[in-house]
């Protein structure tokens, strides 16, 4: 799950960067500057919701993996509360 986690964020680090490039560079061809802190925001802006779509698989296994995870810690949890009541648990 780490894995998956460290995945899905540097493409969506990666997607930032190359949103801000973009907004940087393409103006420029037509004689615009726009400052850097600008086309971090909008880079950042539109890598949200653009993310969500570009990179759904990869968020739908990191999701899965979460849910594994809470679901073995929510059955130890259970598990130590009945031996805390004293349950056998057999």
């Amino acid at each position: 799950m780490a894995r998956d986690v460290a995945l899905y964020s540097l493409a969506r680090l990666a997607l930032v960067v190359v949103l801000a490039v973009v907004i940087i560079f393409v103006p420029r061809l037509f004689g615009v500057d726009i400052p850097l802190l600008i086309a971090a925001l909008f880079a950042v802006l539109i890598a949200l919701p653009l993310s969500l779509v570009l990179f759904a698989p990869l968020r739908r296994r990191v999701n899965e993996g979460i849910a594994t995870v809470d679901e073995r810690r929510r059955a130890a949890r259970a598990d130590l509360e009945g031996r805390l009541r004293g349950e056998d648990g057999k």
